[in-house]
C-alpha cells in the first residue's frame, strides 16, 4: 500500500456515520479534552473535514476505541499524522523486542514485559481498528496485522522466559542474544493464529513442543517440569488482566491428550501419539498449524514430519463424518437452529464462518495428501486452490470467499464495539443499527437483508457438501434388521422394491448387524450403515437383479478390514454409491480390488473423473507428487503399488461407465505402465548405486514388448520387457563399496527391477513381468548388452521374434542408448525379406498356436479363428514384408489399429481393411471389458447379469444373442482376411 493510501487523511466522506447525536456529542467532548495534550488532535478539531467526521463517527460507534484514545491520546495523534502501516510496523517491533536488555544492560523484569506487551497490543489494535473502519484496511489486512501482533507478543514472551531460565541456570542457550535460536523449544500457532486470520478478540491456540537432545537442558530428565513451569508463566504473561488490560487469551488445550500431558510435550512423544492415537479433529487442526515463536526451524521440521498424519496418502472419508459431527454438536450444544439476523452467531451459527472453514478443511483432508496445492493455511487461498483443482466451481469459490470476508468484517465490528469476545449480532434494533453503520450501511434493513443473503448462501454451499435433505416420504423409510426375526414391514418394502427373496436378503443384512464381518464389528460402522441403508437398498433395487447385487455387496463387505470409511463415503456421495452398484453388478474383479484395497475408491471424488481422461503428463505429475514424500526404497515401492492400483481402477471405472472407449483405456493403461516402470527403474538404480556404486559408462533402457509396446494393455495385462545396457569396455567393475562385474551388475539391476514391479507387498504388485521375449528366451541372461541384442536380432532371431519386434518400443532410460536401440530395430525391420518364406512361417506359426492353444469357445476373443491373434498377425506380417513390397512406412510405436491403417490401404484387398478394423474394435472392446470385470474367461452361464449388459453395450447390441452373432460374423470375416493376406499366392 502506498504512503498516501494508508494515511487517515485520505478517508472518504461518509464512509461511516455517527451512531446518534448523543454519542457524537460525547465523542466531540472527549476529543476536545485530548486536544489539550496533543496538537494533532487540536488541529483535527479545528478543521471541518471528512477526517474529523470520521473520527467522531468511529468514537460514537465504538466506546472501546474512544476509551483507548482517552487513555493514550498519543496513539490517536500518531494515527492522524503518520502513515499507518509503518506505524504498525514500529508497534509490532516494539512488542517483539520488549524483552531485550536496555541500554544500561538491565534485563526487563517480567512485570515490565507484561506492561510493554499490553500497551503495544492496545495501541496496535486501536490503529488497526481505525484503519479498518476507514476502509483503508480490508478484512484481510486486519487479520494479517492482528496475527503479526500475536506472533510478536508470543515470541517476546518466549524469548524473555528462555533468557530468564538461562540466567538462573535452568537452561543453557546457544546464543543469549537470540534465545530461541536452536533452543529446541517450538511454539506452534493453531487455528486462526496459525492461518494468519486472527480477529480482535481471538484466543490464541498454542501447542508447545521441545526436543530433548539439543543440549539446551543440562539434565534432559528435567525437561517436562522445566518447560511446564515456563508455559504457566507464558499464559500469565499473555492473558492475566492487569491495570493495562491483557494481551491475548491463551489456550494450550490442543496439545496431545491434554488431560494427561504437561503443558509442553516432547516432539518424540507427540509424534508417537499422533501416529498411533491422533484423531480426525486433530488432523483438521494441524492444517492451519504454523511455527510462531521459539525455535522456528525445529517447529518447521516437526510439522513437516507430521504431514503424513495430517494429509494421508489414502483418503479418509470417515474424517468427513467426524468433522460434520463436530458441527452438529456445536449446533446441538449452542442451540443454533434457523438463520435469523438478530442474535445470530456469525461464527458458529448456520451459514457462519465455521461452516466455510469446515467446508474448506474437510476437502483439504480428503485430497491434500496428493494435491499439495490444497495445503494452504488460509481459508480464502484454499477456496481458490479448490476452484483451480475443479473440486468446487468458480461460482462457489466467489460466493464463499465474498461471504467469508463479509462475515469476518461483521465479526470484527461486533468485537470492536466494547472489546468483547463475542460473535453474536445484537438482539436489539438499536445495537444492530450500530453494527450496520459500522459496516457502512444506511440502515438496519439493508444490512439485515445482506446478512441474511450471505448466511443462506453459505448454508446452501455447506449443505450440498455435507447434508442430504429429506426428499418426500421415501426419506422417512424405517427399516429394521435387528433381532432374530424378519420385520414384516421391512420384508414388504424389500418385495415392493423388487427383491425376489426378501426374507433371505433380510437374513443376510441381519448378519451384518450381528457383527459377522470385521467391517461391521464397531458400533460406529453399524450406525453409519443404518443411516445409509435406505439409499443403499434403493440403489441395489435400481437394476434388474437386486438380490444378486446385494449378495455381491455381502461378499465385498466380508473382505473389508473396516466399514466406517466406506459408509461415510457412500453416505455423502450418491454418485459414488451408484458407481459401486455398477461395479458389484458387472465387475466382480473390481469389487475384489476395492475390498482388498478400499483406498482405490479415493479418486472417485475427483469431479473430473467422468469428464476427462488424465493425460500422461497429468499422471506423471500426480505420481511424482506422491513419490516426493517417500522416505525409503520400500516406501517408494508401496507408493508405486498404491498409485498403480488406484489409477488402473479409475481408468477401468471410466471404461465401465462408457466415459472412454476401449482404445482410450488401452492407451491409458499403457501410459500408466510406462510411468510406473520408469519410476521403478529410477528407484532400483538409486538402490544399486548405494550398494554397488555406478558402473563406468553404464547406460540402461527398458524395451516394452507385446501389448505394452503397442499401447494395448488391459486392466489385467502383465508386461513384456527387455532390459538393454551398455558400459565402458575399459571398466572391470562398478565403483561402489561392493563392486560387481558388468554381467552381475546389470543382471542384478534387472532382477531388482522385476522385484520392484512384481514382488508382492502389503499393497499388492505393480505388474506381473514377463521376460520371455528377450534374446534366447528363458535360457538367456535376464539383461542383454546392446551389441549382443543387435547381433542376435540381425543373425539369430526367428521370424516370430521379428514379428514381436514390430511392437518393440523404448519405455525409459538413457537417451543415447535409446537412439542405438531404435536404430537396431529400424535396421532389422527395414530388411527386404524373402516374402514367400516369411508368409509360410507366419501361417505355420498361426496353425501351431491353434494346435497348442485351441479356443475354448466363441467368447475366446484372442484365440478364436479370425480373432485378435489373427488380426495382430496381419498387422505384424505386413510390417515385416513392407520393405520387400517397396513400402517405406515407419510403424514403430504404433497400435495394431494404427499399423493396419498405415499399411492396409495399399497392401490389403479393397474393403478388407475396414472389416479388419471393425473386428479389431469390437473384439478389443469386449476383451478390455472382460479383463476389467472378471478374472478368467467369460462364460455367459456364470457371468453376472451386469457384465452381460456391459458387453452388449460395448458391442452396441440389444442382447447377448445378437452380440454372439456379431462376434461370429466378424471373426469369420477376420479369418478369411487372414487367409487372403498371409497367402503365398499373393506374392
Amino acid at each position: 500500500m502506498s504512503q498516501t493510501g494508508n494515511r487517515l487523511d485520505t478517508v472518504k466522506a461518509d464512509v461511516i456515520r455517527p451512531f446518534n447525536k448523543t454519542e457524537a456529542k460525547a465523542s466531540l467532548t472527549a476529543l476536545k479534552e485530548m486536544a489539550g495534550v496533543e496538537p494533532a488532535i487540536a488541529a483535527l478539531l479545528a478543521d471541518d473535514s471528512a477526517l474529523r467526521d470520521f473520527v467522531v463517527s468511529a468514537f460514537s460507534l465504538s466506546p472501546y476505541l474512544r476509551e483507548t484514545a482517552v487513555i493514550t491520546p498519543a496513539i490517536l495523534a500518531a494515527a492522524l499524522t503518520e502513515p499507518l502501516e509503518p506505524l504498525l510496523e514500529r508497534l509490532v517491533e516494539r512488542a517483539k523486542n520488549c524483552w531485550r536488555p536496555r541500554e544500561d544492560g538491565a534485563i526487563p523484569s517480567e512485570a515490565e514485559v507484561m506492561v510493554a506487551l499490553r500497551r503495544a497490543k492496545r495501541e496496535a489494535s486501536f490503529v488497526i481498528a481505525i484503519a479498518d473502519l476507514a476502509r483503508l484496511f480490508s478484512a484481510f489486512d486486519t487479520t494479517r496485522w492482528l496475527t503479526a501482533l500475536a506472533d510478536a507478543a508470543v515470541a517476546a514472551a518466549i524469548d524473555h522466559l528462555l533468557l530468564n531460565a538461562h540466567g538462573s541456570g535452568k537452561l543453557k542457550l546457544v546464543d543469549p542474544q537470540e534465545p530461541s535460536r536452536d533452543s529446541g523449544l517450538a511454539v506452534i500457532g493453531m487455528g486462526k493464529h496459525g492461518a494468519g486470520e486472527l480477529n480482535y478478540s481471538s484466543d490464541i491456540d498454542l501447542v508447545v513442543f521441545y526436543e530433548t537432545d539439543t543440549g539446551t537442558l543440562p539434565d534432559p530428565l528435567d525437561a517436562s517440569e522445566t518447560y511446564a513451569r515456563m508455559m504457566r508463566r507464558l499464559v500469565r504473561i499473555l492473558q492475566e488482566r492487569t491495570g493495562e488490560g491483557y494481551v491475548f487469551r491463551t489456550d494450550l488445550r490442543l496439545r496431545p491428550d491434554p488431560g494427561s500431558t504437561p503443558l509442553a510435550v516432547s516432539m518424540d512423544a507427540a509424534m508417537i501419539y499422533y501416529e498411533g492415537r491422533g484423531q480426525n479433529w486433530e488432523r483438521a487442526a494441524y492444517i492451519k498449524a504454523r511455527p510462531v515463536a521459539g525455535d522456528i526451524a525445529a517447529g518447521t521440521l516437526f510439522l513437516k514430519q507430521l504431514q503424513p498424519f495430517v494429509f494421508r496418502k489414502y483418503l479418509d472419508y470417515a474424517a468427513i463424518a467426524d468433522i460434520h459431527g463436530i458441527k452438529r454438536q456445536i449446533h446441538a450444544h449452542k442451540g443454533y437452529g434457523d438463520i435469523a439476523v438478530k442474535g445470530h452467531d456469525v461464527k458458529l451459527g448456520r451459514g457462519g464462518i465455521r461452516e466455510i472453514e469446515f467446508f474448506v478443511q474437510t476437502q483439504q483432508l480428503i485430497a491434500g495428501g496428493r494435491m499439495t496445492d490444497l495445503r494452504s493455511r488460509r481459508t480464502d487461498e484454499t477456496l481458490a486452490a479448490l476452484a483451480q483443482a475443479r473440486w468446487i466451481t468458480p461460482v462457489v469459490e466467489r460466493e464463499l470467499t465474498a461471504a467469508y470476508w463479509f462475515l469476518r468484517d461483521v465479526e470484527h465490528r461486533i468485537q470492536m464495539v466494547r472489546d468483547e469476545q463475542s460473535h453474536k449480532l445484537p438482539t436489539t434494533e438499536a445495537e444492530l443499527k450500530r453494527i450496520a453503520l459500522m459496516m457502512g450501511f444506511a440502515d438496519v434493513a439493508g444490512f439485515s437483508a445482506r446478512v441474511d443473503t450471505v448466511l443462506r448462501t453459505v448454508e446452501r454451499c455447506y449443505a450440498r457438501l455435507f447434508e442430504k435433505e429429506a426428499e418426500g416420504g421415501e426419506a422417512q423409510i424405517t427399516l429394521s434388521f435387528g433381532g432374530g426375526q424378519d420385520d414384516p414391514k421391512t420384508l414388504e418394502w424389500l418385495k415392493h422394491a423388487g427383491f425376489e427373496r426378501p426374507s433371505d436378503m433380510s437374513g443376510v443384512i441381519r448378519g451384518w448387524y450381528a457383527g459377522r464381518y470385521r467391517a461391521m464389528q464397531s458400533a460406529e460402522a453399524r450406525e453409519r450403515l443404518t443411516v445409509l441403508m435406505p439409499e443403499l437398498l434403493k440403489a441395489f433395487a435400481a437394476g434388474k437383479r437386486p438380490d444378486e447385487v446385494l449378495l455381491r455387496f455381502d461378499s465385498f463387505l466380508s473382505g473389508l478390514p473396516a466399514g466406517i470409511q466406506l459408509f461415510s463415503l457412500l453416505g455423502s456421495n450418491p454418485a459414488v454409491l451408484s458407481l459401486l452398484v455398477t461395479i458389484l453388478s458387472s465387475a466382480p474383479r473390481l469389487a475384489d480390488i476395492i475390498a482388498a484395497r478400499p483406498h482405490v475408491f479415493d479418486g472417485l471424488l475427483d469431479p473430473r473423473l467422468m469428464t476427462e481422461m488424465p493425460t500422461r503428463a497429468d499422471m506423471a505429475g500426480r505420481l511424482s507428487n506422491l513419490l516426493s514424500a517417500a522416505g525409503h526404497h520400500e516406501d517408494v515401492l508401496d507408493r508405486l503399488r498404491i498409485f498403480a492400483a488406484e489409477q488402473r481402477f479409475l481408468i477401468g471405472i471410466r471404461l465401465l461407465t462408457g466415459a472412454i472407449s476401449a482404445a482410450v483405456a488401452a492407451r491409458g493403461f499403457t501410459d500408466l505402465a510406462d510411468l510406473l516402470i520408469e519410476q521403478a527403474l529410477s528407484a532400483v538404480t538409486r538402490q544399486m548405486e548405494v550398494a554397488h556404486g555406478k558402473y563406468p559408462g553404464g547406460r540402461v533402457i527398458v524395451l516394452g514388448m507385446g501389448k505394452l509396446g503397442s499401447f494395448e494393455l488391459t486392466a489385467g495385462s502383465d508386461v513384456d520387457i527387455i532390459l538393454l545396457y551398455d558400459y565402458d569396455d575399459s571398466a572391470e567393475e562398478s565403483s561402489g563399496p561392493k563392486p560387481l562385474d558388468s554381467m552381475r551388475y546389470f543382471s542384478r539391476l534387472t532382477q531388482r527391477l522385476i522385484a520392484a514391479l512384481s514382488a508382492p507387498t502389503a499393497e499388492g504388485v505393480v505388474f506381473e513381468v514377463d521376460l520371455r521375449l528377450r534374446p534366447s528366451g528363458n535360457k538367456g541372461p535376464v539383461a542383454t548388452r546392446i551389441n549382443a541384442f543387435g547381433k542376435y536380432q540381425r543373425e539369430e532371431a526367428w521370424t516370430w521374434e521379428h514379428l514381436a519386434l514390430t511392437r518393440a518400443r523404448v519405455i525409459c532410460g538413457d537417451d543415447s542408448l535409446r537412439g542405438e536401440a531404435d536404430a537396431i530395430i529400424d535396421e532389422v525391420l527395414g530388411q527386404k525379406r524373402d516374402v514367400p518364406k516369411v508368409t509360410s512361417e507366419v501361417a505355420e506359426m498361426r496353425a501351431l498356436i491353434t494346435q497348442e492353444k485351441p479356443p475354448k469357445d466363441i467368447w475366446d476373443f484372442k484365440l478364436i479363428a479370425g480373432g485378435l491373434v489373427d488380426i495382430e498377425f496381419i498387422a505384424q506380417y505386413l510390417q515385416l514384408i513392407a520393405p520387400a513390397r517397396g513400402e517405406d512406412v515407419d510403424t514403430g510405436g504404433m497400435s495394431t489399429s494404427e499399423a493396419l491403417k498405415a499399411l492396409g490401404e495399399r497392401m490389403m484387398a479393397p474393403g478388407d481393411l475396414d472389416t479388419a478394423l471393425e473386428a479389431l474394435n469390437l473384439l478389443t472392446a469386449l476383451s478390455q471389458t472382460v479383463r476389467l470385470c472378471i478374472d478368467g474367461d467369460f462364460n455367459p452361464r456364470e457371468a453376472p447379469q451386469g457384465l452381460i449388459e456391459q458387453l452388449c453395450r460395448a458391442g452396441d447390441c440389444a442382447d447377448l444373442k445378437m452380440l454372439e452373432g456379431e462376434v461370429k460374423r466378424l471373426s469369420k470375416a477376420g479369418r478369411e482376411i487372414f487367409g487372403r493376406v498371409v497367402s503365398p499366392g499373393n506374392f
